[in-house]
């Protein structure tokens, strides 16, 4: 056993070359061409006992497994005093899955297919976040990802995922984790049943509008988007501070018809990671008012439905004053 933060860090600087790995005493050596390194080992005896794997529940895509992961965990909140935000819930209902985080300032959630092992399964499983994306990122290239899972009582879940890590590797890839425990948010009250209006935006242009604009937005100060029939203005900046504005072609359809136009204000970094994780050329945003809550998603729902894969990052404005 060595330390495994140097061996990363030395797999990591070595050239693209045959590596030698063999023991010499109580020391390890890795040789890769001319480089040469030997390490001291540490006492076996000291290494944790493994878990082991818990029941296999079912199997998902390894690409569309991390895609949906990537998208959902941006939303963790990464604050170690209330960690149950900073977990991914994970709900099992037969073939359908369901991801969800939130840091209480945005919301992500995305169903998807997959298959069970056994028909009629229902779980429930809240995954810390960091681990949860660091583990999907892992396991690209392969074909499946096999889930594991137990519950228990509290500390007591486990959750685990094996699979190849990429192609071509040899054996298999596993990882298990401590589920985290306390009572989730309930967050499918947070999402809007109905709109009083929806925006259609080329994604890429506006992300980099974005971009471009909250360059005048220091520390996350809001940017303003102002939407009517055909463009969304964005703006940032205070009177006395440097400003900037961007112009969108945009459709914005009111439910009551009206003409008017409509502003709602973001957190530019929010509004980013949202932006990044649709996967779509234009995104859909759903409004109910400037002061609550917007839904960002592709602008394919009906195909997104059809298939039972969907995905929503709700968003909170940040008010403005004046």
């Amino acid at each position: 056993m060595v330390s495994g933060r140097l061996l990363a860090e030395i797999s990591r600087s070595l050239p693209a070359q045959p590596v030698d790995v063999s023991v010499d005493g109580a020391r390890v050596v890795v040789a890769c061409g001319t480089a040469r390194f030997t390490l001291p080992t540490l006492p076996v005896d000291d290494y944790p006992a493994l878990p082991e794997m818990p029941a296999t529940a079912g199997s998902i895509g390894a690409d569309v497994f991390a895609a949906a992961v990537a998208q959902v965990a941006v939303a963790a909140g990464r604050d170690d005093t209330l960690p149950v935000l900073t977990g991914v819930r994970i709900e099992i209902e037969d073939d359908r899955v369901t991801l969800a985080a939130t840091d209480r300032y945005r919301l992500a959630v995305r169903e998807l297919r997959w298959q069970p092992e056994r028909a009629g399964l229902s779980a429930v499983a809240l995954v810390p976040a960091r681990t949860l994306a660091d583990t999907a990122k892992a396991l690209t290239g392969g074909a499946q990802v096999t889930v594991s899972l137990s519950t228990g009582g509290a500390g007591e879940g486990l959750i685990g995922f094996s699979g190849r890590g990429a192609t071509g590797q040899i054996g298999q890839r596993r990882t298990t984790t401590r589920l985290l425990d306390g009572e989730y948010v309930k967050y499918r009250s947070l999402l809007p049943d109905d709109s009083s209006a929806n925006a259609y935006v080329e994604t890429g242009a506006f992300v980099e509008a974005v971009k471009r604009v909250s360059l005048v937005a220091p520390r996350n100060t809001p940017v303003r988007l102002t939407f009517s029939d055909d463009q969304v203005t964005l703006e940032a900046g205070a009177n006395d501070d440097a400003q900037a504005s961007e112009s969108l072609d945009a459709k914005f359809v009111s439910r009551d018809g009206s003409t008017e136009e409509f502003s709602i204000a973001f957190n530019p970094s929010y509004l980013l990671d949202g932006l990044g994780a649709v996967d779509s050329d234009t995104t859909r945003i759903d409004f109910t008012s400037p002061t609550k809550p917007a839904v960002l998603r592709g602008s394919k729902e009906a195909d997104a439905l059809a298939t039972g894969d969907d995905y929503r990052y709700l968003l909170m404005p940040v008010r403005l004053s004046g």
